[in-house]
C-alpha cells in the first residue's frame, strides 16, 4: 500500500475490491492494508455514510459492536492489572515463608508481580493508543519491569524506609497502581475523541 493514500481513498478501495455489507468488516480490512487506527477508520466511515458517498447496511449495530469490545478491553485489562496487584500485596502480606504449600502460590505472583507488572503498567501508559504487538508488549514489560524495580530498590535504599520487603512491595504496587490508572485515564480519552 502506498504510505501517502488517505484513509478516504482506501476505503472506497477497499469497498471497491470487496462487497462488504458492515461496518466492522470494512474497518478489519482497512486496518490489516493501512496504519490507520480504529477510531480514525470509524469517523472517516462515518463521514463517508452521511455524505452518501457510501452505503453499509447494519450501520449503526456494526459500530456498536465494533466499539464495544475496544472499551470491555480497556476496562478488562486495568481491572485485571489492580486485581492481580491486589492479590499479590494479599499474599506476600499474609503468607508466612513456612506455610507450605502455600508459599508457591506466593512465589508464583510475586514473580509476575516483579518481573511483568510495573513494566507492563508503564508501557501502557507511555504508548496508551499504539498498538503494540503482543511479543513486543512482554519484551518491552520484561525489560521495563525489571528496571523500574532496581531504580526503586536504589531510591529505597537512600529512604528512611531502607530495602526490605514491606517497602518494595508497597512501593512497587504503588507505582502499578499509579502507570495503570494514568494509562486507563489516557486511553480512556483517546477513545473519546
Amino acid at each position: 500500500m502506498k504510505e501517502n493514500i488517505s484513509i478516504d481513498e482506501l476505503i472506497m478501495q477497499v469497498l471497491a475490491e470487496k462487497n462488504l455489507e458492515t461496518i466492522e468488516q470494512l474497518v478489519k480490512l482497512v486496518q490489516q492494508k493501512s496504519d490507520f487506527s480504529e477510531k480514525q477508520i470509524l469517523k472517516c466511515i462515518l463521514s463517508l455514510q452521511s455524505e452518501g458517498k457510501i452505503k453499509l447496511k447494519g450501520a449503526s449495530p456494526a459500530v456498536k459492536s465494533s466499539t464495544c469490545p475496544i472499551i470491555i478491553s480497556k476496562i478488562y485489562w486495568y481491572l485485571t492489572t489492580l486485581i492481580f496487584t491486589g492479590i499479590t500485596v494479599f499474599l506476600v502480606l499474609q503468607v508466612p515463608e513456612n506455610a507450605y504449600p502455600f508459599v508457591y502460590v506466593r512465589y508464583f505472583f510475586g514473580s509476575f508481580f516483579v518481573f511483568l507488572m510495573p513494566g507492563y503498567a508503564l508501557i501502557r501508559a507511555l504508548y496508551p493508543a499504539k498498538r503494540l504487538g503482543s511479543f513486543e508488549r512482554i519484551g518491552l514489560s520484561i525489560c521495563m519491569s525489571i528496571a523500574l524495580v532496581c531504580l526503586d530498590a536504589f531510591l529505597l535504599n537512600f529512604s528512611p524506609w531502607k530495602i526490605t520487603v514491606l517497602s518494595l512491595l508497597l512501593s512497587l504496587a504503588a507505582s502499578v497502581y499509579a502507570f495503570a490508572t494514568i494509562a486507563f485515564l489516557r486511553e480512556w480519552q483517546a477513545l473519546a475523541h
